[in-house]
């Protein structure tokens, strides 16, 4: 058994936060003492613990109206966070994204609990400004290990971090997904065209609705779901109202039955401008849908394999993307044979497999220590 505690900033609903409270229920299965602090506080929860996982709500997001309100903020959550180690005495602290693994690595120096960070985007496609970037420079040389996504963004950490043991990772498929509130039933369709993901600026749904609208007319059999909630809600909704297609594109919001959807859906797209390692993308393959994904640096070619479960398409290539959803819209014959082969992704990115990698490094830097 291991004694485990995970810093993430919540459990709100995105990649990150999915990945840590799966990986989190995986190992107190195993019968592992786990604890997931969050420096969020719990009323943002979208995903579900099992009893088995401890879990510590610090409060401590409040927004930085200066640079000295910022230092006082991140002075707290450091205190509050090696107090917290001091008693809880576990094996390995990890800390999951940027900044909680910064936090993690300053927190626990001196109390001779080894320390992982990890990165979940690629870290050049999300600049953490002047002095996070100084932070994290100074900060991944005292970690024990860093864990990147795929090998890209792990020669990054490497070259601009001076991170000294960085391992690669990928994310785990949880297949079948459970579902969870709130549940909402996906809208007949005779077809259905998905994407899923925070309506945010990163996944460039701007560009999947330029897309759709002009493929509509040519396929009116087709609707579009973009199932999450963000910040982009109301300037994507008013671009459905210009385009006029209000009956053909649908935005749900965050739904916690998003199986549901990937089993109703007939083909997955993603427009991401960056990922890590993208979840949803996993998740579809698993569920046997075939996938168009814009090739962005790093993520989408670690998962799809081009023309055997989905097609990947250039970077800001508007035209190629219209063209690579219009050849599977118009195939079914093709859809359903990208989508046999999808199915794979399942056992390729399956948690055991998966977890037996954290394990091992868990074991390696446990066996160290935090020198």
């Amino acid at each position: 058994m291991m004694r485990l505690v995970i810093l993430v900033h919540s459990l709100s609903s995105g990649g990150a936060e999915r990945v840590t409270s799966a990986l989190a229920n995986y190992w107190a299965r195993q019968g592992w003492s786990i604890t997931i602090v969050t420096i969020a506080g719990q009323e943002q929860d979208f995903y579900s613990l099992d009893a088995g996982v401890q879990r510590v709500a610090m409060g401590l997001d409040h927004p930085s109206a200066s640079v000295w309100h910022a230092l006082l903020h991140n002075f707290r959550r450091v205190r509050d966070l090696r107090a917290l180690i001091r008693r809880e005495q576990p094996d390995v602290v990890l800390g999951m994204m940027s900044t909680a693994s910064i936090l993690v690595a300053l927190a626990a120096r001196k109390t001779g609990v080894p320390v992982i960070g990890s990165e979940r985007v690629h870290p050049p496609a999300l600049p953490l400004g002047r002095v996070w970037e100084r932070m994290r420079r100074f900060a991944y040389p005292r970690l024990q290990a860093v864990v990147a996504q795929t090998e890209q963004s792990a020669q990054w950490i490497r070259d601009h971090a001076g991170a000294r043991n960085v391992q690669v990772i990928p994310n785990p498929v949880i297949y079948p997904l459970e579902s969870q509130e709130p549940r909402v039933t996906p809208p007949r369709a005779e077809r259905s065209l998905l994407a899923v993901g925070r309506l945010a600026p990163q996944k460039g749904y701007e560009r999947l609705l330029a897309a759709f609208s002009e493929l509509a007319p040519d396929f009116p059999e087709w609707q579009l779901h973009i199932v999450g909630d963000g910040v982009c809600r109301n300037e994507l909704e008013e671009r459905v109202l210009s385009f006029g297609l209000t009956d053909r594109i649908r935005l749900p919001g965050a739904v916690g039955n998003v199986a549901d959807w990937y089993r109703s859906a007939d083909l997955f797209v993603m427009t991401s401008r960056f990922e890590g390692f993208p979840n949803t993308l996993a998740e579809a393959l698993s569920y046997g849908l075939p996938a168009v994904s814009v090739d962005c640096d790093t993520g989408p070619r670690d998962i799809i394999r081009h023309e055997v479960d989905g097609i990947l398409v250039p970077r800001d290539d508007h035209r190629a993307l219209v063209d690579a959803l219009a050849c599977l819209m118009a195939d079914e014959g093709l859809r359903k044979q990208y989508g046999q082969r999808a199915t794979e992704a399942a056992q390729r990115f399956a948690p055991e497999r998966v977890a037996d990698m954290w394990e091992n490094l868990f074991r390696q830097v446990a066996a160290n220590g935090s020198k």
